[in-house]
């Protein structure tokens, strides 16, 4: 179809901007990187983009992730647009931010340097350009929201994992925290988890057995709604 150009109307941007959760096992952390062009050159910034005119804004997402990460795959999810007047002083730019999350062992030194990237803790993020200290604060909440009902919180851990780190990534989220021996029952209840004749041995001496998500055994009960908190 030949496409047909508003010529009359006004020209405005359209960004992502997305925001990448990491768990290290201690603290719930966002990828940061040094800002590489103008306005802003050198400070702290989400990594994003313009949306190309021939992509999608899932698209634009998943090419912006993927630069960033090298990773495929990734959870991802549309969280809100941001279209303040005067949000961007480069221009009129509407910034469509997406959240995402990655297990931090996954992620490679390399590709760290590569964009003068940095995990940083939550609690510890400095100033960052335009609205994306914003972003980060509405995506933390959404995180919130979505683990009390949905699995999404696995994509943090490793493949496999021990209960004290499931609980460690729940108490990292909420920042606050969580009845151990409640948590660990109803995780257990669920008959989502595998448990593995496998421990980890590391953190104590009798150490704890590792488990792996069941995802088939999930769907059959997110049809009937269910609650991880």
């Amino acid at each position: 179809m030949k496409r047909i150009r508003y010529s009359t109307e006004d020209r405005i941007h359209v960004a992502v901007d997305c925001i990448i959760f990491g768990f290290d096992g201690l603290e719930l952390k966002a990828l940061l990187i040094h800002r590489k062009m103008d306005p802003g050159l050198g400070v702290w910034s989400l990594m994003g983009g313009f949306v190309k005119i021939d992509e999608s804004l899932d698209e634009a997402a998943v090419r912006i992730l993927h630069s960033l990460t090298g990773l495929d795959n990734i959870y991802m999810e549309q969280l809100h647009s941001y279209g303040a007047v005067h949000r961007d002083i480069g221009g009129r730019v509407i910034s469509v931010a997406y959240f995402a999350l990655i297990n931090i062992e996954d992620y490679e030194e390399q590709v760290l340097d590569e964009h003068d990237a940095r995990w940083v803790p939550l609690n510890k993020l400095p100033d960052l350009i335009f609205d994306h200290s914003q972003m980060v604060q509405d995506a933390h909440e959404r995180l919130r929201q979505k683990v009390a009902n949905h699995p999404i919180g696995f994509a943090l851990l490793p493949e496999k994992f021990t209960l004290p780190q499931l609980l460690s990534l729940y108490e990292a989220i909420y920042d606050a925290p969580i009845d151990k021996r409640n948590f660990s029952r109803k995780m257990l209840s669920l008959g989502i988890l595998k448990k593995l004749n496998e421990k980890e041995k590391s953190s104590s001496r009798r150490g704890a057995f590792f488990f792996v998500f069941d995802q088939e055994k999930y769907e059959k009960l997110s049809k009937e709604g269910v609650s991880f908190i």
